[in-house]
């Protein structure tokens, strides 16, 4: 039986702000703040790179889109990729084991 994953959390404009804000401006780790907010220590490095990058434009959009909203041909392009990785992986696996017949 797989394990289905957890959904993404979003966090609001403003959180991201925020949280950004109190790692620049207390004498804090960044790892204290981030427990505090209850995310990783590595978003909130992230988010600081994009408001330095963007700056007011930083967090603008609705981030990652979802499956359903995905035209077909973006779905076809995810599962050729998917494809193209699994067609690698058995090349290489069958290279292996001819090594070993030898």
């Amino acid at each position: 039986m797989m394990k289905q994953r957890k959904p993404y959390k979003t966090y609001t404009r403003e959180f991201k702000l925020e949280a950004v804000r109190l790692m620049e401006t207390t004498n804090r780790p960044a790892t204290e703040v981030a427990m505090e907010l209850g995310i990783r220590r590595n978003q909130l490095y992230k988010w600081k790179e994009q408001l330095a990058k963007k700056g007011d434009a930083a967090f603008s959009g609705g981030g990652r889109p979802k499956t359903e909203n995905l035209s077909e041909l973006a779905l076809l392009k995810l599962e050729n990729e998917q494809l193209r990785e699994e067609n690698e992986i058995l090349k290489k696996a069958a290279a292996y084991f001819a090594r070993e017949l030898k």
